[in-house]
């Protein structure tokens, strides 16, 4: 009989560690919500210590989201555990997941702390988290670094202190399915009661290894993996969660394992995550990529048009990505588009979906044919990024042969309006350098790149540029028909985040 794979989602906590990809209440609302379609069992909302606005997000998360359980995550610190159960208290499913380094290197570095000194701590952890909670989950951070027995003599105290979820955190992406098969087996034959809670494994992808050791934990004895959207955060990121769901889906008969993922609000989990956090998924990535499901050579071609299995082991449709994404032009209606927005797996509010039909039909008037793609950057520009410190109302361009660059500008900064005109090298560099001297910000661009969103050459250009000012970096992106545009408000999107940045400070925990 086939076993569930519980899917612990991290993309609110652990994602938004990549950098830049820091996202605001109003944006981690809405992946919230759309992990909840997805079917993720658990939802990693925060590090509600880590600032006052995480603490808010949490909160906001925990309200709405009904079905997934909504989780904190704290430090082994009474301060830390109690801010989190205050934030995720409100949610029909709460829970708390608190951790602590376990590893040589941590204790002596880091917390500068005996292992007898971890292990008390953790058990008073998991004991002031479980008189608050139900539901507890304990890490060992830096896991797979440290010493098996230590790490057994730790979670058997947590264990005993009622923890239910044990988490194997492969911290720095260093093990590999070996290694973290023998971690866990070792782990069940010597921490007594381990059978009543449920290992869970956190695997990094700093040696591309996330989702085989996560693979690997699971044919040991693991029943839950933490995992990301698109696979972001810190350095390489973690294990992909579109990866971990298919490979079980698709080949179940090799693991004997499900989960409770709705397969087809996969593509358009990852689109919403590339357009919230500015991170743009590469072509070639699995299950997700522009190129995943295409076929170029003619041999391929030949053998899809006889018979799709022959190059293909998974149809598109499962994963959420339509045959035709051509639906809409300039002589839709509202009723076709808000069906259209529905479809795409949105829910938006009556002046939402006004401001996006406006855009909608703006944009139609420029271009023939209209994408899913376009409608989604649509609604990145006009609904993920409302409510902004920085915004652009107009951009105006001379440039040429024999001109010398020139760009006039009109923004609102924190509810005023205001305008300016410099100069610059070529039409980007004037634009950018008007807008940063409305802005009085100087940061420094890391980089600078364009892509069509569709093709055909009325396609909506796309820029994407990532910032960085004061050690803090940003992502921002930009789409409109015309690419100068597109730029400037990739900058302003990004100038937006440094700002959001600068008064709510990135956590500093790893896991």
């Amino acid at each position: 009989m086939e076993e569930r794979i519980l899917i612990f989602d991290t993309t609110l906590r652990d994602g938004e560690q990549s950098p830049g990809a820091t996202m605001n209440q109003h944006e981690k609302l809405q992946l919230a919500r759309q992990l909840e379609k997805l079917g993720v069992d658990i939802i990693e909302a925060g590090f509600p210590a880590s600032s006052e606005g995480d603490q808010a997000g949490v909160r906001a998360i925990a309200r709405e989201i009904k079905n997934a359980r909504v989780v904190g995550l704290a430090r082994s610190l009474a301060e830390d555990i109690e801010t989190a159960w205050r934030s995720v208290e409100p949610a029909r499913l709460p829970g708390i997941h608190t951790f602590i380094a376990t590893s040589d290197i941590h204790l002596k570095y880091k917390l500068r702390m005996s292992r007898e000194e971890v292990v008390e701590r953790a058990g008073q952890a998991v004991r002031l988290a479980r008189s608050l909670s139900d539901w507890v989950e304990f890490s060992c951070e830096d896991a797979t670094r440290s010493d098996p027995d230590f790490i057994c003599r730790v979670i058997q105290t947590a264990i005993d202190e009622g923890a239910g979820t044990i988490n194997i955190p492969d911290t720095v992406g260093y093990s590999y399915p070996e290694e973290i098969s023998k971690l866990i087996t070792t782990i069940r034959e010597n921490v007594v009661g381990i059978g009543n809670a449920i290992i869970s494994v956190h695997c990094h992808n700093d040696l591309g290894l996330a989702v085989a050791n996560s693979l690997a934990a699971i044919r040991a004895g693991a029943r839950q993996v933490e995992c990301t959207i698109n696979g972001i955060g810190e350095r390489a990121g973690n294990a992909a969660l579109e990866e971990i769901a298919m490979i079980l889906k698709t080949r179940t008969e090799a693991f004997g394992f499900y989960t409770g993922i709705v397969s087809e609000q996969i593509f358009h989990t990852s689109r919403l995550v590339t357009s919230i956090t500015g991170i743009s998924v590469q072509p070639n990535k699995a299950i997700v990529g522009a190129n995943a499901f295409a076929h170029e050579s003619g041999i391929h071609q030949d053998g899809i048009i006889k018979e799709r299995t022959t190059y293909e082991i998974m149809n598109p449709e499962s994963v959420g990505i339509s045959k035709s994404s051509l639906v809409l032009g300039k002589h839709s209606g509202r009723h076709a588009f808000r069906e259209r927005i529905k479809d795409l797996g949105y829910s938006l509010t009556e002046d939402e979906l006004n401001l996006t039909f406006k855009r909608f039909k703006d944009l139609a008037d420029h271009k023939k044919s209209i994408f899913d793609e376009d409608i989604e950057a649509i609604i990145a520009e006009e609904v993920l990024r409302a409510n902004e410190t920085y915004k652009l109302i107009s951009v105006t361009i001379m440039s040429g042969t024999h001109v010398v660059p020139t760009a006039t500008v009109r923004m609102e900064i924190e509810g005023k309006e205001c305008h300016g005109a410099e100069l610059g090298n070529g039409p980007v560099d004037a634009t950018y350098n008007t807008i940063l001297q409305l802005t009085g910000r100087r940061p420094n661009l890391l980089r600078f790149a364009v892509s069509a969103i569709t093709g055909g050459t009325d396609a909506l250009g796309e820029v994407t540029i990532r910032l960085e000012e004061k050690g803090k970096v940003a992502v921002g992106k930009g789409a409109h028909e015309d690419i100068l545009v597109a730029a400037a408000k990739a900058m302003v999107n990004a100038l937006n985040r440094l700002h959001y940045l600068s008064e709510v400070p990135k956590p500093s925990v790893r896991l």
